[in-house]
């Protein structure tokens, strides 16, 4: 019984979390006069597919690539650059370390909107912006970081300690062990992670809006204010953008939930 009625809360709330997806993509394919009707309709009359007009109109193809890139580079520095560190915290101890991961949070805390006006100053000055992918990459890859060691940190937690220092007798170094040791064992939770940091940077808007100022190289999220205009939204073609940018995200989830739980769960039952 207690089960059951857990099952049943549980139902209900995703239900409540999945209703807005649910609405994106009814209202995709309503016209603009049903979007607008009272009552509202849970399932249009006459559904409208509009998705391949849409994507060749508004030339979505340009801003997903234009995401991917900014997403693939972010992952790659974050991966690269906070392995190492979750590693290091992970296997030392001291009231460094401490201070580390406490300023490490911090840094996850700040907003990019708060971030964004001081990186832009710095950019500018150093020349960054005449090369805005590259700045929009090491300004996601610095929001990102922070969030990367925080959860790989507790994937290398779950290593043995006893198998690095058997390496080390055996002769291998410590990066010898690092890279054929416990780096193997560590893997499932650093792809998942880079998976998740991979979606983030993907949906990144704030620094892509104000450090790009080239239309032809602005991302995906930037592209939904096309249909927001000074008189009038056309929000049927706004669901229908939304709709084809997020279905990849929502199919990443659903093939890659199981790992992404276990991967988020490393070293909470340590």
């Amino acid at each position: 019984m207690k089960r059951s009625l857990l099952t049943g809360v549980a139902v209900v709330l995703a239900a409540l979390y999945l209703f807005p997806v649910y609405w994106m993509f009814v209202t995709a394919m309503k016209t603009s006069g049903e979007i607008f009707q009272y009552p509202p309709a849970f399932w249009p009359a006459s559904p409208h597919f509009q998705f391949r007009a849409v994507f060749a109109s508004y030339n979505l193809g340009r801003y997903i690539w234009n995401s991917l890139l900014i997403a693939t580079g972010t992952t790659a520095i974050t991966i690269v650059l906070g392995t190492g560190a979750a590693y290091a915290l992970a296997y030392v101890r001291g009231f460094a370390v401490n201070v580390a991961l406490f300023a490490i949070l911090m840094l996850q805390v700040l907003p990019p909107s708060l971030m964004v006006t001081p990186i832009f100053v710095a950019f500018n000055q150093v020349g960054l912006l005449e090369w805005p992918r590259v700045a929009v990459v090491l300004a996601t890859a610095a929001k990102t970081l922070p969030f990367y060691i925080i959860l790989c940190r507790a994937t290398f937690t779950q290593v043995p300690r006893e198998l690095r220092d058997a390496a080390l007798v055996d002769g291998n170094s410590r990066v010898g062990a690092f890279l054929h040791i416990i780096l193997p064992l560590a893997r499932n939770g650093i792809l998942i992670t880079g998976v998740l940091v991979f979606l983030q940077s993907f949906g990144e808007y704030v620094y892509s809006r104000s450090l790009i100022a080239d239309k032809e190289l602005q991302t995906a999220t930037v592209g939904l204010s096309t249909f927001l205009g000074a008189d009038a939204n056309d929000w049927v073609g706004l669901m229908t953008y939304s709709s084809l940018y997020v279905t990849p995200i929502l199919l990443i989830f659903v093939v890659l939930q199981r790992r992404i739980v276990s991967g988020l769960t490393s070293g909470a039952l340590k």
